[in-house]
């Protein structure tokens, strides 16, 4: 077996060098896929080469925060983000766009969510909690993902949370542009989002309606990006993010089927075939939300013991 490699090595091991690997058995790479698409929320579509968001993955249960756009760059991920909020139903509502390179991976993202009225320790830290669609709320969306004009994939479904993610991808979020098309639940619905849109700064010229079907392209965000999102910081996260794509495609190599690539890389890269694991938005944008609000909590138990250590000395 070969020494496991750290995924900067400078001459990473190649899977044409290893052809005769005796522990690629068929099975074996079956669950490896099975393995990733259980753990991560996610399937695979073979046809067009890319993962998908599931309909109740556990992201579905995080919904979302303005946090998560403003810790995206430094947890590793450069993308555009367009939130675009309204009132419909006596509800807030908020249909955000993403796209951009999410660590491995270039894709996109529609989220559609409702504001949540529960008033919690981790709202007043990391801002409005806004809730997944219910399955009452779905909407019927459509995105292509193009770069530089030439198509990388196509989604459209019923969903909350209509994704793409193309392994191995490396892109700049400027190269790429989202074709849109959202159905709204009615009239009065599609007239708010309209009015959302065009409170963000699309003109009437940039959007096209048919029926409840509002349509646009989403290139360069009307919207302000996160303040985390600095020049210096973005070239630095995309320095690493193209050196993890160039090492991604040269040590599976001549490898065609996604089963074999990941199990090269669980054997030549577990780094890498860990950053699959967590790959997209949410997980460690979670899993760095656990930890702030565990240190904000155990802050705040030292702040109020120490107030309390006062009180009674002065007594």
């Amino acid at each position: 077996m070969s020494e496991q490699i750290n995924i900067f090595d400078e001459e990473p091991i190649r899977w044409d060098n290893y052809k005769n690997f005796g522990a690629l058995p068929e099975e074996t790479g079956i669950d490896a896929l099975d393995e990733i698409i259980e753990i991560t929320g996610y399937s695979y579509d073979p046809e067009q080469d890319i993962f998908y968001s599931n309909m109740d993955p556990w992201q579905r249960k995080i919904g979302y925060r303005r946090f998560f756009d403003e810790a995206a760059a430094p947890t590793g991920m450069i993308i555009d983000c367009e939130p675009i909020t309204f009132q419909y139903n006596n509800k807030e509502w908020l249909i955000g766009f993403w796209k951009g390179q999410y660590d491995l991976v270039t894709g996109s993202e529609i989220g559609v969510y409702t504001k949540s009225s529960k008033r919690t320790l981790s709202s007043l830290i990391f801002g409005t909690l806004y809730q997944s669609a219910t399955n009452d709320e779905l909407l019927q969306m459509s995105s292509t993902l193009k770069k530089n004009g030439k198509e990388l994939f196509t989604r459209q479904d019923k969903h909350w949370w209509l994704t793409g993610f193309k392994l191995g991808e490396f892109s700049q979020p400027s190269e790429l542009t989202m074709e849109i098309s959202v159905t709204l639940q009615d009239q009065t619905m599609c007239a708010a989002f309209i009015k959302g849109l065009n409170d963000a700064g699309y003109s009437e010229q940039e959007l096209r309606r048919s029926g409840l079907t509002v349509s646009f392209e989403f290139n360069t965000p009307h919207t302000p990006q996160p303040l985390t999102r600095t020049k210096a910081l973005e070239r630095i996260v995309q320095w690493k993010n193209e050196q993890l794509c160039n090492m991604f495609q040269e040590i599976t190599g001549s490898s065609t089927t996604l089963p074999e690539k990941l199990k090269i890389l669980e054997q030549l890269s577990p780094n890498l075939y860990n950053r699959i694991i967590d790959m997209g938005r949410s997980k460690p944008l979670y899993n760095l939300q656990q930890t702030l609000l565990a240190v904000s909590i155990a802050l705040l138990i030292i702040i109020i013991g120490a107030v309390c250590s006062i009180y009674f000395l002065k007594s």
